[in-house]
């Protein structure tokens, strides 16, 4: 997990919420510790018995109104209850005024206060989903990822074997590309890991003999994404004649991303073979398989149907002298 500090939370919302720090902001790192967010609520007036330690707090008309009701120690002793929670932080919605009594604690306390004229939901909102995608496990893959007919494909192998001229004529043919070389993986949810590209980087792509080349600039915005769920690995293997590869599919390949399983293909690669048709059909049959349909257990089905004693087929051609 990825470790979020008050500091870079503040500078990467200051701007979409408006925000304007009511107190010095630390000078060492103020770490979040957990991605949960808040209201005091009853713990201003002193329950705290369901409050989770170290989340970061919102304070709304509620909580202020309350606060405004109370003498200035009273406040003040209030507020203690809140900070005794252990919050980095404190977020004040709807551009209250903060009683200064209250802001003199927070400073000695060396508890940031942050004043936000979003309402208190969409406050909680914003604050949340920040820390989910700041929070969420990452990691780096070395390949390419590209969008072919809706579907991630992420083309791996040793360096040299293909991929990025795998894709590069997949975007030629219409497809779009979302990362090469190294494709940056973040996991959202139990089941979904999503790969974007490198910000250094962004939509280049690397052709030996060739050089860089901008993808965006040479075939245009609709051949780019941004990021794309990855759903199905496509491993560029050099061919090897005593190997035994798969032949109908019925037996299939994982490989595992931060814990996400995501089926996966080899294909054995020699001249002359035509990759780009193939990752189209892998993406195609990927989408069946999805609704319901396995060609392989199909046709395995089929077989074992025709091999048993009197089966229609089988009787049909023994008596057909055409």
């Amino acid at each position: 997990m990825s470790q979020v500090t008050v500091q870079r939370l503040f500078a990467d919302l200051q701007a979409t919420l408006d925000l304007i720090s009511l107190t010095p902001m630390p000078a060492g790192d103020l770490p979040v510790p957990a991605r949960d967010v808040h209201r005091p609520g009853m713990a201003l007036m002193g329950w705290a018995g369901n409050f989770l330690p170290h989340r970061l707090q919102v304070m709304g008309e509620s909580e202020m109104a309350y606060l405004d009701a109370l003498s200035p120690d009273d406040q003040v002793a209030a507020f203690s209850r809140v900070l005794n929670l252990g919050a980095p932080a404190i977020f004040v919605a709807c551009g209250l005024p903060v009683p200064e009594r209250v802001l003199e604690l927070a400073r000695d306390k060396g508890v940031p206060v942050f004043r936000t004229p979003l309402a208190s939901v969409d406050l909680i909102d914003e604050l949340s989903e920040h820390l989910h995608e700041a929070c969420a496990p990452r990691t780096e893959v070395h390949g390419s990822l590209a969008d072919v007919y809706g579907v991630g494909l992420l083309f791996t192998g040793r360096s040299g074997i293909g991929k990025s001229e795998c894709v590069l004529d997949l975007v030629e043919r219409g497809h779009r590309l979302v990362a090469d070389d190294v494709v940056e993986v973040v996991k959202r949810g139990d089941d979904v890991i999503v790969g974007s590209f490198r910000e250094v980087l962004q939509h280049n792509i690397e052709i030996r003999g060739v050089g860089v080349i901008d993808v965006q600039s040479i075939f245009g915005i609709k051949a780019i994404r941004m990021q794309k769920r990855i759903e199905v690995e496509v491993h560029l293997q050099d061919w090897d004649d005593n190997a035994d590869y798969e032949r109908l599919g019925l037996e299939r390949q994982y490989t595992h991303i931060l814990g996400v399983a995501i089926p996966r293909v080899v294909v054995p690669i020699f001249p002359g073979k035509n990759i780009t048709v193939i990752a189209e059909v892998i993406a195609l049959d990927f989408m069946l398989k999805v609704y319901g349909y396995d060609a392989a257990q199909v046709l395995n089905r089929r077989i074992l149907e025709t091999m048993k004693p009197g089966n229609s087929l089988q009787r049909y051609l023994r008596h057909d002298n055409e």
